[in-house]
Parts: structure tokens; C-alpha cells; sequence
């Protein structure tokens, strides 16, 4: 009896990825950008037609933030006096891009506090462009036998530190949909996810496969480099379910084991039991067949001590009479 898990990650809608993240835009024009915590994104703005802006000045800004300033380059150098503190040591711009023309911005080791629209603004020509920037986290399900035995098994499946809040779906092993409990949700303090789900096997066969599909919202689609990452954490947590898994195998195999002796050591204790109680009852036939026999014997004695008392009387009479 071996179980074997598996995996798959996948989003609502289907989507293209930029090499490196370098999504590239016009000023004036909006676009999305998104990314996993902890990952560096650039966020593109690019003037057209391309010119050297290096001795010119640029924000970078959140108008939802205060103070709003995100970066600021002023007349070739940065002038990060005003800046959020949320963005200090975190953001660049290169220098070698101004001079072509390219606005963009790098942030790196994003948070989700990082979401939000951010602006792009060159106050010498008076062109703005927006960027939409969704920072998600994903995390490997954790799946625990909560009840077992030789025909149904209850699998639990949980993960947390997801964001946006992810679906989460059982598969059989044809790609059906199980029947499964309510999906329980819990947004935590540090606004991540945490989802989980129990469902109910019937085991008809040698083997149990069983598939989790935990899905983003349709509004989070993962670049390149996010895809890679998911993978190697798929794989990783394919390797410790499957451990886990044949962990709980093996420990159920030792336990049938254990019963299945304690068993055979009850049959001997009965076994013996019995033969001691069977000897036990020969021995007391015996003892009541001796009993009987002396009873017997003792019956014989005395009938023959009264012959021989009446014996006696009669010759001590005889004697008298003569």
C-alpha cells in the first residue's frame, strides 16, 4: 500500500511574461507589473522619442502615500531627502537608461506593503505614466492523514502565506473534481492567506493518488522568473509530502504489525489456557477415581474386621459353653 502525491500550481487565465522583468512603456501609458515578496521588479517608463534626461528631473511617486515620494532625481544626481521611509535603500535608477531615455524605476526586495499604482512624472515636458504594481506570495500545501484505515482515508491539505487569496480544489487521479469539505480561509494580521480543506477517500486499490490544485485570482499572473521559483517550491514540497506520506504508510504497516502479533500472542495465552485447565480437569478425575477406590477399600476393611470380631465373639462363646 503506497501513496504517491501530486502537485500542480496553476492560474486562473492564461498570460505572457517579460524577459527579466523589463516590461517597457511610454510615458503617458499605464501597464501592470507583478511579482512574488522578496523579489526585484523594475517599473517601466520610457520617453518617446528617446532622450538624454540625465541633467533633468524626474519623481517617482505613490499618491496614495505620505509623503509621496518614492525617488526623486534632480539634475543628475538623487535627491532622497523627502522620501518615504518604506522606500529608503530600495530604489535606483541607471544612469546609463536616462541617457536613452528610460525613466524606469528599480525596487527591490518587495513587500506587500509595495502595492499600489505608481507614477511616473517628468514635470519638463509634463508626461505621466502609471504602473499597477501587484505583489502576491505563494507557499507549498502541507497535506496530514487526519484518520485512516483499510478502506477510507481522511487527507487534510493546508498552506499558508498566500497572496491574493488563492482557491483551493482535490483532484483525482483522471483530473476530476473530489467532493471535498468547505475550503476554510484565514487572512492573518500580516494580510497573507491561509486556506485549508479536508476530503474523503474510499481506497479501492493498491494505490492512492490524489491531486491539489491551489490557484491565484484572476488578477495575479506570475512573470517568468516567478514560474521558476514556484517550480523548485513545488518540487521541494513534493519531496516532503512524499516523505510524509510514506512515513504515515510505514507507521500504519507497523501498527498492523503490532496488532497482528498481539493477536497471535493472545491465541497462545488462550491456547495454553486451555491446556493447562484440560490437564488440570484430568487431574481431578483422577484424584476422585483414587478417592472412590479407597472410599472402596476403606468399606472392605471394615466388613472384614466385623467377620473377624464376629469370629472372635463366637469362639470366646464356645469356649464359655464348655
Amino acid at each position: 500500500y503506497f501513496q504517491k502525491t501530486k502537485i500542480r500550481l496553476t492560474s486562473c487565465q492564461s498570460y505572457k511574461c517579460s524577459k527579466n522583468y523589463m516590461h517597457v512603456i511610454e510615458a503617458g501609458s499605464s501597464q501592470t507589473v507583478t511579482a512574488l515578496v522578496g523579489e526585484d521588479v523594475i517599473l517601466p517608463c520610457l520617453l518617446e522619442p528617446a532622450a538624454d534626461v540625465v541633467s533633468k528631473s524626474l519623481e517617482w511617486g505613490r499618491l496614495d502615500l505620505e509623503p509621496r515620494f518614492v525617488h526623486v532625481w534632480h539634475e543628475g544626481q538623487n535627491l532622497l531627502v523627502n522620501q518615504n521611509p518604506a522606500y529608503r535603500g530600495r530604489t535606483s535608477l541607471s544612469t546609463e537608461k536616462l541617457k536613452h531615455g528610460d525613466l524606469s524605476l528599480s525596487l527591490s526586495a518587495l513587500k506587500h506593503s509595495d502595492n499600489g499604482q505608481y507614477r511616473c512624472y517628468f514635470p519638463s515636458q509634463g508626461k505621466t505614466s502609471t504602473v499597477e504594481l501587484l505583489v502576491g506570495s505563494v507557499s507549498s500545501p502541507v497535506i496530514a492523514e487526519i484518520n485512516i484505515n483499510s478502506s477510507i482515508v481522511v487527507l487534510q491539505c493546508e498552506s499558508k502565506g498566500w497572496y491574493p487569496e488563492p482557491d483551493l480544489l482535490w483532484l483525482d487521479a483522471e483530473g476530476k473534481i473530489l467532493s471535498a469539505g468547505p475550503t476554510e480561509t484565514v487572512r492573518g494580521p500580516d494580510d497573507l492567506y491561509t486556506v485549508s480543506s479536508r476530503v474523503t477517500i474510499k481506497v479501492t486499490g493498491d494505490c492512492l493518488t490524489h491531486e491539489i490544485i491551489i490557484s491565484r485570482p484572476e488578477c495575479f499572473a506570475p512573470t517568468s522568473i516567478s514560474a521558476a521559483r514556484i517550480s523548485i517550491i513545488l518540487i521541494t514540497a513534493l519531496v516532503f509530502i512524499c516523505a510524509a506520506i510514506f512515513g504515515l504508510w510505514k507507521w500504519r504497516q507497523n501498527r498492523i504489525e503490532g496488532t497482528r502479533k498481539r493477536k497471535q500472542e493472545y491465541e497462545a495465552l488462550q491456547q495454553n489456557t486451555q491446556t493447562v485447565l484440560n490437564k488440570t480437569d484430568e487431574v481431578m478425575n483422577e484424584m476422585m477415581y483414587k478417592k472412590k477406590e479407597v472410599e472402596k477399600h476403606k468399606v472392605e476393611i471394615r466388613k472384614q474386621l466385623e467377620r473377624e470380631r464376629e469370629r472372635e465373639i463366637n469362639q470366646l462363646e464356645q469356649q464359655e459353653e464348655s
